[in-house]
């Protein structure tokens, strides 16, 4: 039905279909003949389906004995996973709010995963990476993590959290669930995971092997959320100080900047996009920064560069354009990659593009209508995008992974009604560790910067353009009093020449020349931004 559908996608379709319900391994008998009309769904439409498809991997593919999700469809079917059963606790809150489940159903499952987790293994309250489903015994992940992974617990707590608070009924089983929960989250052993008191905490223990993976978490990746919890443990808090001692010290603040957008924090170009993702599940950073800077600013700018390399290409790779972006890491035609700029081989993720909506709504938006109208047929499946795909290799993935499909549902969420954002905040626990650690209060980057519903155009011609040409000539329209500012960037974000800068411009029609003389072959973007952030930007390739 879907691939008829989006065959015809711009006309309504009025006809007859036998439809079949399938389960892994048998397949109904086809019904009678069944009259069905079709047409476009708008954007509201697109969003809803692909979370409740997406959402039915935590709850159709799930566990049958602990409800938790498994780490993947194709890999051991008794292994789940931690940080993505985390991840899928949000998705069940979701679900549960838009009624694609009863919250009687929801409620039955958040009891199911909440004593099982109860009786899996935990070490000093910290559940393994991997578990077996059946029996709550660690699965190891690698040769020497066979014990607690504080930051896969870390995204099951900040999931179990949200649900807490969500289930607020004072029936039997709502009350069950939330004494459960704050069990569990009164067990884990933050303070532990200091490893002796030092100033910093440790990803992993083993009681085989101790702190032998030695892996301190320092410096910006997926792991933020470690230290919000960690300070606002009710029974093994560390000193919020370990967030300046340990996340923030080093290598830490950045003066990168990409297209023109500060990016704050290390790694280069920001680094896979699900750094901006798994920590902000459930964690509101809007309107509040730390010393180094806002993250809703920063995982947004993240997101926008990422774009913006994809949009420019640098090396060729097939399918990449404005509304076909975003790399994380994922499956490959060669196995698992960390895919980022500085890591790029031509796969695409949908969950990198998808997950970012909060931060990019309008982007995020334009890659959903192609990923599901133009490329369908070959990336969407029964519970949604699958993982990955690479057309310069012709390559498409058949799998969905747990930590890919999660944030899918939950920031899609966040973006159209905040709620995962508003539940986990609520926790009363977390506002004085945020005021402990030294966040403040700060506005800037949640304005509107659709800078396009201001009514600016512009564009550049020739275009291509030869090196001889000495200038390209830019024309844009303004139907509204701004001030402006154009840049040049190459093809890695770097600032190569200024048009002009924070310039009055009256309503009207303008040409200006921009010298191109000296700079090598190859792709360029030219930015127009206004002083309220907003921006639009247009390819240049120089022959």
């Amino acid at each position: 039905l879907h691939l008829s559908i989006r065959r015809q996608r711009q006309m309504c379709i009025r006809d007859s279909y036998k439809i079949t319900a399938t389960t892994p391994g048998s397949e109904s008998a086809a019904s009678a003949w069944v009259l069905a009309e079709t047409r476009p769904m708008n954007d509201e439409e697109l969003m809803e389906m692909v979370q409740q498809a997406t959402f039915r991997y935590f709850w159709d593919y799930a566990h049958p004995v602990s409800g938790l999700a498994r780490e993947r469809n194709n890999g051991n079917p008794d292994i789940v996973t931690t940080g993505g059963s985390g991840f899928g606790v949000m998705t069940i809150v979701v679900a549960a709010e838009r009624g694609w489940v009863t919250r009687e159903e929801a409620v039955n499952r958040m009891i199911q995963i909440a004593s099982f987790l109860q009786f899996a293994d935990r070490f000093h309250g910290v559940w393994p990476h991997w578990m077996d489903g059946k029996t709550g015994n660690v699965v190891p992940f690698s040769q020497f993590d066979n014990g607690g992974d504080l930051v896969e617990s870390a995204f099951m707590m900040q999931g179990l959290l949200a649900a807490r608070q969500y289930f607020d009924q004072n029936t039997p089983l709502e009350s069950a669930l939330r004494d459960v929960i704050t069990g569990l989250w009164e067990d884990m052993e933050w303070d532990w995971y200091r490893k002796n008191n030092s100033p910093v905490l440790y990803w992993h223990w083993s009681p085989e092997h101790q702190w032998k993976i030695n892996f301190a978490l320092r410096g910006f990746y997926e792991a933020q959320i470690v230290y919000i919890l960690a300070a606002a443990s009710p029974t093994h808090p560390v000193p919020a100080s370990l967030y300046q001692t340990g996340w923030t010290s080093g290598s830490y603040g950045s003066g990168q900047v990409y297209f023109g957008l500060p990016l704050f924090t290390t790694p280069l170009a920001g680094g896979p996009l699900f750094f901006a993702h798994y920590s902000y599940l459930g964690f509101d950073p809007r309107n509040k920064k730390d010393a180094f800077c806002n993250y809703f600013v920063r995982n947004r700018n993240h997101a926008l560069v990422n774009r913006q390399f994809c949009i420019n290409n640098p090396k060729g790779f097939v399918g990449y354009s404005a509304n076909c972006w975003g790399t994380t890491s994922s499956d490959d035609p060669n196995g698992y990659s960390d895919h980022q700029p500085t890591n790029d081989n031509g796969t695409i993720a949908p969950t990198a593009a998808l997950a970012s909506m909060p931060y990019t709504p309008a982007e995020s938006m334009a890659a959903l209508r192609h990923f599901y109208r133009n490329l369908g047929e070959k990336i969407w499946g029964v519970y949604g995008f699958y993982d990955a795909f690479n057309q310069t290799q012709n390559w498409y993935a058949s799998s969905y992974l747990a930590i890919d499909q999660g944030p899918i549902v939950a920031m899609i969420e966040n973006h159209r009604t905040g709620l995962l954002w508003n539940l986990f905040m609520k926790n009363p626990e977390i506002q004085p560790a945020l005021n402990a650690i030294g966040f403040k209060p700060d506005f800037s980057g949640t304005a509107d910067n659709a800078m396009t519903s201001r009514q600016f155009n512009f564009h550049i011609f020739p275009n291509p353009v030869s090196q001889e040409a000495g200038s390209v000539t830019v024309a844009f329209n303004i139907l509204q009093r701004q001030t402006l500012s154009a840049t040049l960037f190459d093809a890695v974000g770097h600032r190569v020449r200024n048009l002009f800068s924070e310039r009055d411009f009256q309503v009207g029609t303008y040409q200006e020349h921009l010298k191109i003389a000296g700079l090598a072959q190859g792709f360029y973007t030219l930015k127009i931004e206004d002083k309220q952030g907003g921006q639009v930007t247009q390819k240049l390739l120089l022959k």
